[in-house]
């Protein structure tokens, strides 16, 4: 859903929208598995910056919930997840702060995003707020024990044949093992 400053010029524009399953790439680890109901309004905001000169922000309200499986940071297996969350956003053109080289910008600027000319995609949005609700790393239980280094069985399901000897080849740390012994002796 495209949302532009025309649209809501003489009103605030209501949404009661689904994003279906496959309609958003999210990241690898994550996949939505049900659909994602998105219920809000977005309103103009008119920021008058001097003599004629006028800025059309918009500003998203919204609320959001839904099914998704996020992958395990150990055992790689799937993990469900209920994701809600509600936003209060502000967009501004990118043209309307489009100077050359560098500026500093304000406090209340890094609360703003930016949108094209064309609009602003409410999947955009949802997209973006999805992802900064999601856990930094999940687990699909605490104790979960993981894959094997070597073979890549996962741990939690059955016990490998592999040998517990720690194999020389088994992580990347090894190759930095000779190097604490360099650095002390300098």
């Amino acid at each position: 859903m495209l949302i532009t400053p025309l649209q809501l010029e003489h009103e605030p524009l209501l949404f009661d929208e689904a994003i279906p399953v496959g309609g958003l790439d999210y990241a690898p680890d994550v996949t939505q598995v049900g659909p994602l109901p998105v219920i809000g309004r977005a309103d103009l905001i008119i920021e008058n910056r001097g003599h004629r000169d006028q800025v059309a922000d918009i500003r998203i309200r919204a609320a959001y919930h839904g099914p998704f499986e996020l992958l395990c940071a150990r055992c790689v297996e799937p993990v469900p997840m209920q994701v809600s969350g509600e936003f209060d956003l502000i967009y501004r053109p990118q043209s309307a702060d489009a100077e050359a080289g560098e500026r500093a910008i304000t406090p209340d600027e890094t609360e703003i995003g930016y949108y094209e000319e064309s609009g602003l995609s409410l999947e955009d949005v949802v997209r973006e707020q999805v992802l900064l609700s999601l856990p930094s790393r999940t687990l699909c239980k605490e104790d979960c024990k993981g894959l094997c280094l070597r073979c890549g069985q996962n741990l939690n399901l059955a016990s490998c044949k592999c040998t517990s000897e720690p194999d020389a080849n088994a992580t990347g740390w090894n190759a930095l093992a000779g190097l604490a012994g360099t650095l002390k002796s300098k």
